[in-house]
């Protein structure tokens, strides 16, 4: 079985409408193979891999991480205790009356255990859902953080388990995930155990520079990198210094895309470049050949040195 993740390192580079064009490659080899593959989208924060595939749901399960305090306003005594440990401004003091603010709660337990009252519930906090859906190019694993909360990493990490089960259900050979931009936590639960990284990097000094952070994270993990250079023919002064940095540490370019507004075209009409008659489609269909090629030796064993 072969993980796959397509990163960055900034936002808004193109990731997601390459992963998904990746995704209907997958499926259609798969009709050849009989071994398909499954989708992931680990960007938990600000999911949107979902407006492209259609996805429709089959389990739906309430993601549950951590616990947050609630004062029972019968009980409190309004001694003001709780107000005066809180490091983190979550205790409220309103009409007379204590709350907390759930934005605020970090969740650390303090003011349960020592109010004088024990007037303090701390139940377990319900942060988002997530989802096991099918889709046109197979089934998907999928979920939303609600807004203000933490844990992606945690949670990315019950969607990459819930992918290997789903693939080892349907003998798929490939887990294709859609990563979150940057090199934060939940890009470092995306990577875990990950056979194979798809950079998709813009031409610009700040998407090389952010690359470098990505590729340094990789690195760390020994996870092999390949690239796609997105809008490369905006700056092709950059995109010849992304080359010559590719070459230097060994990395493929899989593909070189030039701007174009099929890509908007696709999405408006919630579709793969590679469900259009985009040329981007060609390049596209090219770097797949690349990137399952790679994939495949990454995830072969070294034979022992004897």
């Amino acid at each position: 079985m072969r993980e796959i993740v397509v990163i960055s390192g900034k936002g808004g580079t193109g990731k997601t409408s390459v992963c998904a064009a990746l995704a209907h490659l997958a499926s259609v080899g798969a009709r050849k193979t009989g071994r398909g593959a499954v989708i992931c989208d680990l960007d938990v924060d600000a999911p949107d891999l979902h407006l492209l595939l259609s996805p429709v749901p089959r389990r739906r399960e309430a993601f549950i991480s951590g616990n947050e305090a609630v004062i029972d306003p019968e009980r409190c005594t309004r001694c003001g205790t709780c107000a005066g440990l809180c490091r983190f401004g979550a205790v409220r003091h309103e009409d007379d009356a204590f709350a907390i603010d759930p934005l605020r709660c970090e969740g650390c337990g303090v003011c349960v255990r020592l109010c004088p009252a024990g007037a303090i519930a701390f139940p377990e906090r319900e942060c988002g859902e997530w989802y096991i859906s099918d889709t046109r190019f197979g089934p998907m694993a999928h979920a939303l953080l609600n807004p203000g909360q933490e844990n992606s990493g945690r949670l990315v990490s019950l969607l990459k388990q819930q992918a290997r089960e789903l693939a080892r259900e349907t003998a798929a050979e490939t887990i294709l995930c859609d990563g979150s931009p940057g090199v934060g936590c939940p890009v470092i639960s995306s990577l875990s155990g990950a056979t194979l990284a798809v950079a998709v990097v813009e031409p610009t000094p700040s998407g090389v520079h952010d690359f470098g952070r990505v590729a340094a994270l990789c690195d760390h993990f020994r996870i092999p990198v390949t690239l796609i250079i997105n809008k490369a023919d905006l700056n092709p002064a950059e995109t010849a210094r992304i080359r010559a940095l590719a070459a230097e540490r060994g990395r493929t370019v899989a593909a070189e895309l030039p701007f174009s507004p099929d890509v908007m075209r696709a999405m408006i009409a919630g579709k793969a470049l590679t469900e259009t008659e985009s040329p981007l489609a060609g390049l596209l269909a090219g770097a797949w050949n690349i990137i399952d090629e790679l994939a495949a030796r990454a995830a072969t064993p070294a034979a022992p040195n004897l």
